[in-house]
């Protein structure tokens, strides 16, 4: 690293002198201030002036990371002022430093400006052009491209840098600044866009430069007797119409130490894929691939502070005590209502109890707010006396329908028929509840129907007891009938007979009364004769015929004269003659509906027999007797022996 324009001839005596200045001075402020984070190597020290040294910087080479870059060890011992490191070769003349940073990977460096001076006769009076430049071959450093301008101050005139790009490509560029008197350049604090001054990008790699003016005038040199040329950190320069005026006028007034430059530095033997020789010693730490030429820089994980250079270098940053200690940290580390706790890299923030949300986000805040707090209590309050209205309601519907069950049964003759049963002791009929009722017949599904007829539909059911049932549920029944209907039930329930379908309860419970038989699996009579879902035309033996007609006589005559009381069936025929397994006849469907006495020996009856099989004597006068269900059973007969439907279309069996 060189700088051309830069002599220094001081007295030995007063070198040496200074020399030992210098060393007080350095031993002075070497002390880390404020137990504040030491960045230098241990034992060496960490500031020249107020300019702080982290490592791999240090104050010679015992304090340098001379094995990286031997441009890495900087000199405290000069006579700048204030007292600033200094960084060159031992044949080159030191550049002063005003800053390093780690974080960035940048160095701010003071850089003498070019200028040359004119008298009115167009003769130079002053001049460094062509001998101002930088020269960072071989060297950990490199201009900052996005943080550099170069830049001419000046009327009429055209500066130029140019150098090398990787130390082999050659590199030029410049710019024009024209005005014809400082009325025309541009105004103070303006920025340099062409009038009174101008500037120009600079390429990354840029590893040396020169700065000149290819061009002499002394057109302006009543009002701008200088121009001026260098690279410039950006934003530090703003354009002043004063700087055009006077000999040396700008140098003397704003650039007497020269003009700041911010370089880039790396470890530049190596790469984050090389392991070998790795700088990043720290644990906690992490290699970041350089943005401006080749190496790498290291830095501490996020959560830690310190030097990733050095090892342990990176310690774990208190962020809640930073809170506590300085109220701009809590912008940085924000935990808005929480209770901040540090953990390794980082740091929580709880919310307290009652409160919820991120605090490092949007802050802690109550669980609800007023707004949601009244909506929440006006919510519940709906929902409570919602659900107490439903919940009453419920309970009048369930009282209502509990009455109505309750009015059902009486009407049914309910309490009739218990108080019947406890007088007789008759236990064999057990009363079944509605519910009952539904779960035995899936709540009365298709496809549990048996056959349905003009009085109700028949369906098979399993009782909780696991007994296969026949329930037949009417459709309607006269209010007239109900007390003669429990009657009924009473007298049926004593029926025990093998031929007879017995019936084994009943539900009283609702509108219309239901009643529950014993199943039985093989179908009709009507079926077997004629055909039907489970049977064919197969020849029936003469011997089955007649113990189906011996069976079901000695059924009719056992309901007719072998009870307390004749019991008349009002609808023999064949579909009401039932067959189990054996074959045996069972006689179904007979009394206990539409029936009213009138004496002992017969009852008005609503026409409620089958065509075909119905006495016309009972059909004109409504009056049924025993001579009825024989006419019926006659009917059957004639069907069991020819294997003919009593009803033909429009025929009929008997005429």
């Amino acid at each position: 690293m060189h700088l051309t324009l830069q002599q220094q001839t001081p007295a030995l005596v007063v070198m040496l002198y200074l020399k030992l200045i210098v060393v007080f001075l350095v031993m002075a402020l070497a002390k880390p201030a404020g137990g504040a984070m030491s960045l230098a190597l241990p034992g060496c020290p960490d500031r020249c002036g107020d300019v702080p040294i982290p490592y791999p910087f240090g104050i010679g080479a015992q304090c340098a990371a001379v094995s990286l870059s031997s441009f890495f060890n900087l000199d405290c011992e000069n006579t700048s002022h204030p007292l600033r490191p200094t960084v060159g070769g031992p044949a080159d003349v030191a550049v002063n430093v005003a800053d390093i940073s780690l974080e960035r990977g940048e160095m701010r460096v003071l850089i003498p400006v070019s200028y040359i001076c004119f008298t009115s006769s167009a003769t130079v009076s002053a001049s460094n052009n062509n001998t101002v430049g930088f020269g960072l071959e071989d060297t950990p450093f490199l201009p900052s491209p996005g943080r550099n301008r170069f830049m001419v101050i000046g009327c009429n005139t055209l500066g130029l840098v140019g150098g090398f790009r990787g130390g082999t490509s050659q590199y030029l560029a410049g710019c024009y600044s024209y005005c014809d008197g400082a009325s025309g350049a541009s105004d103070d604090g303006a920025p340099c866009t062409g009038t009174g001054c101008c500037e120009a990008s600079i390429p990354t790699n840029l590893t040396a430069f020169n700065v000149a003016f290819p061009i002499n005038s002394s057109s302006v040199w009543g009002f701008n007797p200088c121009f001026y040329a260098m690279v410039a950190e950006v934003g530090w320069y703003r354009f002043q119409r004063r700087d055009l005026a006077g000999e040396l006028g700008f140098i003397n007034n704003r650039a007497k130490d020269g003009a700041p430059v911010i370089v880039n530095w790396a470890v530049r033997n190596g790469s984050c894929l090389e392991q070998r020789n790795y700088a990043c010693v720290s644990a906690n730490s992490y290699c970041e691939s350089a943005s401006n030429g080749p190496g790498y820089l290291c830095h501490c994980s996020p959560g830690y502070e310190g030097n990733a250079y050095l090892n342990n270098g990176c310690q774990d940053i208190d962020e809640c005590m930073l809170r506590e200690q300085d109220p701009k940290y809590e912008e940085l580390y924000p935990c808005r209502n929480g209770v901040c706790l540090n953990t390794p890299g980082g740091y929580d923030c709880k919310c307290k109890k009652r409160t919820k949300s991120d605090g490092t986000k949007f802050g802690c805040r109550p669980l609800y707010s007023r707004d949601e707090q009244l909506l929440i209590g006006l919510s519940v309050s709906a929902v409570v006396i919602i659900s107490l209205a439903c919940f009453l309601a419920m309970q009048l519907q369930r009282k209502k329908h509990r009455k109505e069950k309750d009015e059902y049964f009486k009407q049914n003759g309910g309490l009739m028929l218990y108080d019947e049963m406890r007088s007789r002791q008759v236990d064999t009929v057990r009363i079944l509840t509605e519910k009952e009722i539904k779960i035995a017949t899936d709540n009365y599904n298709e496809d549990r129907v048996l056959g349905c007829g003009g009085h109700g539909m028949v369906y098979k059911g399993t009782l909780d007891d696991l007994r296969e049932v026949a329930i037949k549920k009417s459709k309607v029944i006269d209010d007239d009938c109900r007390d003669e209907f429990v009657n009924e039930i009473i007298i049926l329930s004593q029926i025990n007979h093998r031929n007879i379908v017995r019936l084994l309860g009943c539900c009283l419970d609702i509108d219309v009364p239901v009643l529950v038989y014993e199943f039985v699996s093989n179908g009709t009579l009507y079926e077997f004769l004629h055909g039907g879902p489970d049977h064919n035309l197969s020849p029936i033996p003469l011997d089955l015929r007649l113990k189906i007609a011996t069976q079901s006589a000695e059924a009719l005559a056992y309901l007719h004269s072998s009870t307390s009381r004749t019991i008349l069936h009002g609808d023999v025929k064949s579909a009401n003659i039932l067959l189990d397994d054996q074959r045996h006849a069972k006689v179904a469907d007979f009394g206990a509906s539409a029936l009213k006495s009138m004496d002992e020996s017969e009852f008005i009856m609503l026409v409620q027999g089958t065509l075909g099989y119905l006495d016309p004597e009972s059909f004109i006068s409504h009056v049924l007797t025993d001579k009825s269900d024989v006419y019926s059973f006659g009917v059957v007969l004639l069907e069991l022996l020819t294997r003919k439907r009593a009803l033909q279309g429009e025929e009929i069996l008997v005429p």
